[in-house]
C-alpha cells in the first residue's frame, strides 16, 4: 500500500476490511475514526478498543471537554500513513485496533456517569480487549478505574497532571475532575505507593502517599530520568496510565479547562512516554482536551500523539518477535 490507494481509499472508518495496517485516505475527507481506525461495535479479534467518553460536567473552571474526543479523532488523521516514530514497530499494522465510538449517557443525570463508564469499559475488557479513553473531563478516570481494578486488581497509576486531582471528597454522590483520584485510593482501586503523578505544579498537602516527580524536577532532572524514575517506582506491577492535556505548558496546549504555567514540553512528554515501553500497561486515557480554547488545533494534535503513544506502549510488552 502507498499513497496512490489515496485514489480509492475513502471513508476507511466505515469502508476498511481488515483491522490491521495503515491508511492513506486523504488527511482532509472521510469519516474521522480514530487513526482511521474501523469504528465497530464487534470486537471479536479485536486487541485494542479505542472510545471515547464526551463528558465534562465535573469540571471546576471552563468546560468544553465534551468535545474533545471528536477533536482528538480530527487530530489522529495526520498520523495514519506512517510507523510512529521512534518505537520500531507499527503498531497499527501488528495489533488489530478498533474505534468503539463513544459512550451514550444522559447528560442530565451526571452522579451516574461514573457507574456508567465502569460498565461500559468493563463491557470492552469482557469482550477480550484492551481499552484507551478518550475524554472527557478527567472524572471519567474514575470509571475506568473502577473497571481495570474489576479485572486486574489494584493498579499503579502513572498520571500526567498539573493537578494531583487528590482533593479530599468523601461525598459518594459528587462527580468531580478535581477529587476522583482519592475517591480511587479510599475505594482501593490503586495503590498510591506504587504509582506516581508526573507534572504536578499546583499545591495540595495531602499527597495520599502518591510519589510526586513535579514539573521542576522534570525540567531539573530531564524526561530520560524521570523515566527511569517511573520503571523504579511502578516495576511490573499491572498499571493504568492517565494524561491530562494540561501536563504539558499552555504553550503547547491551550485547550484545556484549567491550564497552569511551568509545564511539560511536547518533547519531555514525548521521550518519558517512549522510554515507559516495558511497563505493564493494562489501559490508559488522554483527557481534559477542551476544543473552544484550542485555537489552533495545537492540543487535540497533541493529545491525539498520547493516544498513539499508549497504543505503543500497551503493544511493546505484547509483540510477536522473531
Amino acid at each position: 500500500m502507498s499513497l496512490e490507494d489515496a485514489k480509492r481509499q475513502i471513508d476507511h472508518a466505515f469502508t476498511r476490511e481488515d483491522l490491521k495496517g495503515p491508511s492513506f485516505e486523504n488527511v482532509f475527507a472521510g469519516a474521522p475514526s480514530f487513526l482511521r481506525r474501523k469504528y465497530t461495535k464487534d470486537l471479536s479479534g479485536v486487541d485494542i478498543a479505542v472510545t471515547g467518553l464526551p463528558f465534562d460536567q465535573a469540571v471546576t473552571n471552563r468546560p468544553g471537554t465534551r468535545l474533545g474526543p471528536r477533536a482528538i479523532r480530527e487530530a489522529s488523521l495526520l498520523q495514519t500513513m506512517d510507523m510512529p516514530y521512534g518505537w520500531g514497530f507499527d503498531v497499527l499494522s501488528e495489533f488489530a485496533i478498533a474505534d468503539y465510538g463513544d459512550m451514550a449517557f444522559d447528560y442530565a443525570m451526571p452522579s451516574e456517569v461514573p457507574a456508567r463508564i465502569a460498565e461500559h469499559v468493563g463491557g470492552i475488557l469482557d469482550a477480550g480487549a484492551a481499552c484507551i479513553v478518550l475524554g472527557g473531563d478527567h472524572s471519567v478516570t474514575h470509571g475506568c478505574l473502577r473497571a481495570h481494578a474489576a479485572k486486574h486488581g489494584p493498579l499503579s497509576v502513572i498520571q500526567f497532571d498539573a493537578h494531583t486531582d487528590t482533593w479530599a471528597d468523601d461525598d459518594a454522590a459528587r462527580v468531580d475532575h478535581g477529587t476522583f483520584m482519592y475517591k480511587a485510593a479510599k475505594e482501593g482501586l490503586i495503590e498510591p505507593e506504587r504509582s506516581v503523578q508526573i507534572g504536578i505544579r499546583t499545591d495540595n498537602p495531602d499527597t495520599l502517599g502518591f510519589n510526586i516527580l513535579d514539573a521542576r524536577q522534570v525540567h531539573a532532572e530531564g524526561p530520560e530520568r524521570i523515566a527511569e524514575r517511573v520503571h523504579e517506582i511502578v516495576g511490573q506491577h499491572p498499571c493504568y496510565l492517565t494524561f491530562d492535556i494540561d501536563a504539558l505548558d499552555p504553550a503547547y496546549a491551550p485547550g484545556t479547562g484549567t491550564p497552569v504555567w511551568g509545564g511539560l514540553t511536547s518533547h519531555q512528554a514525548a521521550v518519558i512516554l517512549r522510554r515507559l515501553a516495558g511497563i505493564d500497561l493494562k489501559g490508559g486515557d488522554v483527557v481534559e482536551v477542551s476544543p473552544p480554547f484550542d485555537t489552533t488545533g495545537a492540543t487535540a494534535v497533541a493529545a491525539a500523539h498520547v493516544g498513539m503513544e499508549l497504543l505503543c506502549l500497551w503493544g511493546w510488552t505484547r509483540r510477536v518477535t522473531g
